[in-house]
């Protein structure tokens, strides 16, 4: 049975050889499971294995052929729920008073943000939470969520990652002095609106450090957009001066901005875009924080439903040690191995 590692218990039996991202084998089949060799499999990353075990089946317990949703889902779907409401209201008395209160930051983002300690599979969370409500507040969730997971992928101590996270919350607090007939406008911005557009940067710097001395926040808000070839708003700076907190919450951003559904773009599928990161990251985003950020989530595919651009649907088994988006998919019987199989491509990832 497959399950993800957040549900092992001592005594289960590990069924098949356990690889990293980087396809090393880990441990190895047949391994009877204790404290240690769980603590061993979270330390590098692997977020499914295959398991007989010790004990029945409780209910919820994670399995990905049993079709049932995993068992966190109830306790971080309101809390997501309560932090786009939540991030609404920021929005509103931002407009009203011109900053925003500490404590609603804390009471709508904080009780979310304690519970990504302990839900890793970040593509379900992608796949199952994201709801119809507004795309500007539901994005800045999003964006905080991910800014919180991507500083603890680099290295950052919990502390700080928890910082960045609350400075993804809010990168885009300016947004509410923009009118939303331009933010929702599905046709093309004109220039003056565009140059609007691009002030919301400007805003949500003036607005945070209206509420924090602290411009760790503040500069996120303002340098999200900005590029490391400088093609970037609002002051067109390049890489060396580019904050290394705006360089996470800018991989964020765009990541959560394509994969969402707004009045002018149909979201993308998950994996369609971290492709695009990959190639923004030769040139606009930070390398080492993009290359960061997919290596970390593509292992979260494995065990996910996948579709082939050839019609055929399968399951995405094992990822690739040095290309990304080849990785090992069982169809039925048979496994392909798409670093080899190059004429096909994966076009849909379900949950």
């Amino acid at each position: 049975m497959r399950v993800h590692i957040s549900d092992l218990k001592e005594g289960d039996l590990l069924l098949s050889d356990a690889f990293n991202h980087f396809g090393l084998n880990v441990m190895a089949k047949g391994t009877r499971l204790t404290s240690y060799e769980i603590a061993k499999l979270t330390q590098h990353s692997i977020d499914y294995v295959e398991v007989e075990m010790e004990a029945p089946v409780a209910a919820g317990y994670r399995t990905i052929e049993s079709g049932l949703p995993p068992r966190w889902l109830p306790s971080i779907k309101p809390l997501y729920k309560n932090a786009i409401s939540g991030c609404e209201d920021l929005f509103r008395k931002a407009l009203e008073e011109g900053k925003v209160r500490e404590e609603d930051v804390d009471r709508s983002f904080g009780p979310l943000m304690s519970s990504f300690q302990m839900e890793k599979d970040v593509v379900s969370m992608l796949l199952l939470l994201n709801t119809d409500d507004d795309y500007t507040y539901q994005h800045s969730v999003q964006v905080g969520m991910l800014s919180y997971y991507l500083a603890s992928w680099l290295g950052f101590p919990e502390e700080e990652a928890a910082r960045i996270g609350k400075a993804g919350f809010l990168h885009d607090i300016g947004k509410c002095r923009i009118s939303k007939d331009i933010l929702n406008k599905p046709e093309k911005l004109t220039s003056e609106e565009y140059r609007e557009i691009k002030r919301h940067t400007l805003y949500g710097e003036e607005i945070i450090l209206s509420t924090y001395d602290d411009p760790f926040l503040s500069t996120a808000a303002l340098q999200h957009h900005e590029r490391m070839d400088g093609t970037g708003y609002p002051h067109g700076i390049d890489g060396i001066e580019i904050s290394p907190i705006a360089k996470i919450v800018a991989v964020a951003d765009v990541y959560s901005a394509m994969i969402s559904t707004r009045s002018y773009q149909q979201k993308r599928d998950l994996l369609y875009v971290l492709r695009e990161l990959y190639r923004m990251s030769f040139h606009e985003l930070d390398p080492h924080t993009t290359h960061t950020f997919i290596r970390h989530m593509i292992p979260n595919f494995i065990g996910k439903s996948v579709e082939l651009d050839n019609g055929q649907f399968g399951t995405f088994i094992m990822t690739h040690p040095s290309e990304f988006f080849r990785p090992l998919i069982q169809v039925g019987e048979d496994f392909l191995d798409l670093s080899e199989q190059r004429e096909l491509e994966i076009t849909q990832i379900y949950m």
